[in-house]
């Protein structure tokens, strides 16, 4: 017979697992991230980050990816902008080759595993981004804008191979490749719920 007066204990509380990967990293980095409808991105140099929620991203948008753009800022800017609000970009400035270093940045590390498909970013900068070539070093031109570019991009890379970036960014960078290597073969009988939508998984990407 059951208790008609049962109420079922609450114990725990599930969590996304490729969001639990990159917000275990953002607190492994120092980083406590906040959801704000007011904001797209921020940080304040205090440690929050704040990002959109998620009814506000795109559809192939995820905690994950965009973490990761915001940790590439930081690394190109250098160690110490931990403390600057925005990492010390220029938010209205959108022809700051830091950016696009970090562009190039991004691209390199999803390499590393096989991600780039996933990760790219968000916004106006994918079209940057998807015109990066299999070399992420490789200019896109002569010009010495791509030329200076490229120059941040490599001590970028230099940088986000030492602390405080490693081990942490490598760890959920080799987890995020796993977990789509886990869940590749069952997107084959995956049906979304919206089937006129057309739009394939991310995780095929």
């Amino acid at each position: 017979m059951l208790d008609p007066d049962y109420q079922r204990p609450i114990r725990s509380r599930y969590f996304d697992a490729l969001e639990l990967v990159w917000l275990s990293t953002a607190r492994r980095l120092g980083l406590t991230l906040r959801r704000d409808p007011s904001i797209f991105s921020r940080t304040d140099g205090s440690g929050l980050l704040w990002l959109g929620p998620r009814a506000d991203l795109d559809p192939d948008d995820t905690l994950c990816q965009m973490l990761l753009h915001e940790l590439c800022h930081w690394i190109t800017n250098g160690i110490e902008t931990f403390h600057e609000q925005d990492w010390g970009f220029p938010l209205m400035d959108g022809d700051d080759p830091r950016e696009f270093a970090s562009l190039r940045l991004q691209a390199w590390l999803a390499d590393l595993h096989g991600l780039r498909g996933m990760l790219g970013p968000t916004g106006k900068y994918r079209e940057y981004f998807d015109r990066i070539p299999v070399d992420p070093l490789a200019p896109l031109d002569d010009s010495p804008e791509e030329a200076h570019i490229v120059t941040v991009a490599i001590e970028a890379i230099e940088r986000s191979q030492g602390a405080p970036f490693q081990p942490a960014l490598g760890a959920a960078l080799k987890a995020t490749a796993a977990l789509r290597d886990l869940l590749l073969p069952f997107e084959v009988d995956h049906l979304a719920d919206d089937e006129e939508e057309g739009l394939p998984s991310l995780w095929t990407r």
